[in-house]
């Protein structure tokens, strides 16, 4: 079996020389092997090159209007053509011309008059070494193009196991799984709404935006640990009952912390993913939970994800409550600013108010998804021994 450095089918080669007897001597010893390519100039050289890509030049130093060493310089200062190699033919045998010429990129030297048996070896010998590196240029590319295409597989694993994850939680409560979607795109149009901003252009880096993105869906996994018979509930929550709906906060948190722990690497989306399951029930005031922060010391993915949350909580249907439209979700949102929500989150949400309805519109629950889940509902309730009644309205997403 033959070598893969083997040069199958015809290389070709560029000859460079002013002087014709030499272009014939080099066309009648190279012809036989190779595809031959002739030129009397340094510019016609480069017109040849730019043409039909040759595999190497043999190139003469001396010649008139453009030397060998401009020609060479011409052909390392584009990228296109900077990889042929490249043997100067000359009759010089200086050393200082042989290092000039080497140190411009050439990788070899023939002296003229040529002896046809070396010139055919270090012709064969370049060729073999191009095509190595070629093969290991191609190999590279490839390994590459694999280390991108499985990086993609996995966070496309991931995607699909944190949005499994999510609905996990959302199957057991009054939404929807677009409702993972939706508020996940509010999240990343606000936070690019916000990222020049100077609050906030430190930490809403490219980066951070597209972990917050990815863990937003987590926002309402604790919701898993709620009993049905509150979570579920059509009526205004007891102040006993809502103390336990509370806890989803930091089942969700623990849940994340537990799922951490199993790993060896600082890994920036379990600091997003904790924040925000821990935190988006916070509000700017201090009057939320589960800690009461005030301000800036809630954090700002779970400040952002606040907003998002509730904007999706007002214009959906829930077991309490019909749809609210997109107008009077804005005003709601409007009024709760510095009180509810960071006054500059909601700046920049009404600015936004448009992409916010296009985003809801484009995951958009279907009626049937709607009914199936007014249907489950109603049997879980059901089962439970509670009857749906006429709820309380309000804005928390959670």
């Amino acid at each position: 079996m033959n070598s893969p450095l083997e040069l199958s089918g015809k290389c070709t080669v560029l000859v460079v020389d002013d002087t014709p007897g030499n272009l014939s001597l080099m066309s009648d010893l190279l012809r036989p092997d190779y595809k031959v390519k002739l030129a009397p100039t340094g510019e016609r050289a480069l017109q040849i090159v730019a043409a039909e890509k040759p595999d190497l030049i043999l190139l003469d130093i001396m010649m008139p209007d453009m030397d060998g060493y401009e020609v060479l310089r011409r052909l390392q200062f584009n990228p296109e053509t900077e990889d042929i190699p490249v043997i100067f033919l000359t009759a010089m045998s200086a050393t200082d011309d042989e290092t000039v010429g080497l140190e411009l990129g050439a990788v070899d030297y023939i002296t003229k008059p040529v002896n046809p048996a070396i010139t055919m070896a270090r012709v064969r010998n370049h060729l073999q070494l191009k095509r190595a590196r070629d093969l290991l240029a191609h190999h590279n590319h490839f390994l590459e193009q694999e280390v991108v295409n499985r990086t993609r597989a996995l966070a496309e694993l991931q995607d699909a196991t944190i949005r499994a994850m999510a609905s996990l939680a959302e199957t057991r409560d009054n939404e929807t799984g677009n409702h993972i979607r939706r508020t996940q795109h509010y999240v990343e149009a606000l936070a690019r709404k916000l990222q020049d901003h100077p609050r906030f252009r430190d930490e809403l880096t490219e980066d951070a935006i597209q972990v917050i993105f990815k863990s937003a869906p987590l926002h309402d996994i604790g919701k898993v640990g709620i009993p049905d018979r509150i979570l579920l509930k059509p009526g205004k929550l007891t102040p006993e009952e809502f103390e336990i709906m509370k806890t989803h906060t930091t089942l969700g948190r623990d849940a994340i912390v537990a799922a951490e722990t199993e790993t060896t690497q600082n890994n920036p989306f379990f600091r997003y993913a904790k924040e925000i399951a821990y935190s988006h029930q916070e509000k700017w005031d201090g009057s939320g939970y589960p800690e009461g922060l005030v301000g800036n010391t809630i954090p700002l993915s779970a400040r952002l994800m606040a907003v998002a949350d509730v904007y999706d909580a007002l214009i959906s249907e829930r077991v309490y409550k019909a749809a609210f439209s997109h107008e009077t979700a804005v005003e709601i949102i409007r009024d709760g600013r510095g009180s509810h929500f960071d006054p500059d989150m909601v700046d920049a949400f009404l600015s936004l108010s448009e992409e916010f309805r296009r985003i809801a519109q484009q995951f958009a629950d279907s009626e049937h998804a709607l009914q199936a889940q007014r249907d489950r509902i109603a049997q879980d309730l059901s089962t439970e021994g509670v009857v749906i009644g006429e709820g309380s309205v309000s804005s928390s997403g959670g």
